[in-house]
């Protein structure tokens, strides 16, 4: 067989190989907007007592700003409380300042993370609530946050109510870089089979939190993250998990590269902790978007125009991207593309991590 022939042999298979990652991407985007939603029932009014638990420890960036959007809410009959570790934690004069109540939780107890102990001690302490609502001290919200947030909680099947949050940023490239890497967050939300909750803005019913509960948080390595906990026990009890964009949060972010990085990295690995089988999907998904990215410019300059058809995904990644932006960033026509093999990178990265450092602290991620 001559030269020219293995040559031609081979460009066909990889043609041919190219092609079914184009079609395999094409068609998850085309299904995209018939993936099965969950509907709510919204009653008008629906205002219940709630208890807002806003975790704090240090000072945020802006944490004054912060406290004073959570405050000010126009919801009827609420009540916001911060938990710190100890009555030495920096945030408190600014909690003082804002007029808001604080409790003392004593930091993490067993496995669980000093944010899960804050949870559990404000519940203690407050336990006359049916609903709760967690804010992260460096969430920023509008006056209908709570409000939107609650809503869905209306309907009894619902147990759970969250929105991703906003990365805002602030001035950068890479605070650019980190706001369309939130975007992942917001599509899984919008679908049944990949709803979470967040828990830097979520509400919940009292009723998640049981014994149950109580042992995932401080004896298994779960305990680390509250979203993990929280999602799992509603699940258990079959209770739904709702959101509304109307409540989604702000987070203003000031990060360089090495900041950014090990922030992706680590949210990164608390995902795969929570839901290892999205590793492989991952894997699978991101690899197919380099590949077809890759096969679109070697095609179409070695060997036909035709190829161009293989930007269709990114030409509608790049909608998805500016769309949720809610701005023209130029820097969108560089990041969206490099978006696949930051996220991959941070998938083989959070693989091999086995503990993660937050605000001073380490957990372990795995026995």
């Amino acid at each position: 067989m001559s030269r020219g022939i293995c040559l031609d042999i081979l460009l066909f298979a990889y043609i041919s190989f190219s092609f079914i990652v184009f079609a395999f991407l094409l068609a998850l985007d085309l299904s995209h907007p018939f993936r099965k939603k969950v509907t709510v029932k919204k009653v008008r009014g629906y205002e219940p007592d709630v208890l807002v638990i806003v975790p704090c420890r240090g000072r945020d960036i802006a944490l004054e700003s912060n406290l004073a959007s959570i405050k000010r809410q126009r919801y009827r009959r609420f009540r916001v409380v911060a938990v710190v570790d100890a009555e030495s934690d920096s945030s408190i004069p600014i909690i003082r300042k804002q007029g808001i109540d604080f409790i003392i939780s004593g930091g993490p107890k067993g496995r669980s993370s000093g944010k899960v102990a804050a949870i559990l001690a404000a519940i203690r302490r407050f336990g006359s609530y049916n609903t709760y609502v967690i804010a992260d001290s460096d969430i920023r919200v509008d006056a209908f946050w709570l409000k939107n947030l609650i809503a869905p909680m209306a309907d009894p099947a619902v147990g759970i109510s969250t929105m991703f949050p906003y990365f805002n940023p602030t001035g950068g490239f890479w605070t650019e870089v980190k706001m369309v890497w939130g975007f992942v967050g917001e599509s899984l939300l919008e679908s049944e089979s990949s709803r979470f909750g967040w828990g830097g803005s979520l509400a919940f019913r009292k009723e998640l939190i049981d014994r149950q509960f109580a042992h995932l948080a401080a004896k298994t390595v779960f305990g680390v993250s509250d979203d993990i906990c929280i999602t799992m026990s509603a699940k258990r009890k079959g209770l739904r998990i709702a959101y509304t964009r109307a409540s989604q949060p702000r987070v203003n972010s000031y990060d360089n590269f090495s900041g950014f990085y090990e922030w992706a990295n680590r949210q990164t690995a608390l995902t795969l902790l929570g839901y290892r089988g999205n590793l492989y999907r991952g894997i699978i998904y991101y690899s197919s978007e380099i590949i077809l990215l890759l096969s679109g410019i070697v095609l179409t300059v070695a060997v036909s125009p035709i190829f161009l058809v293989y930007f269709i995904h990114l030409l509608r990644s790049y909608a998805k991207a500016f769309g949720r932006a809610g701005s023209a960033y130029a820097s969108l026509l560089l990041i969206v593309p490099m978006m696949p093999f930051l996220y991959l990178s941070n998938l083989l990265a959070a693989r091999s991590m086995r503990e993660i450092t937050w605000r001073g602290r380490r957990y372990p991620l795995y026995k």
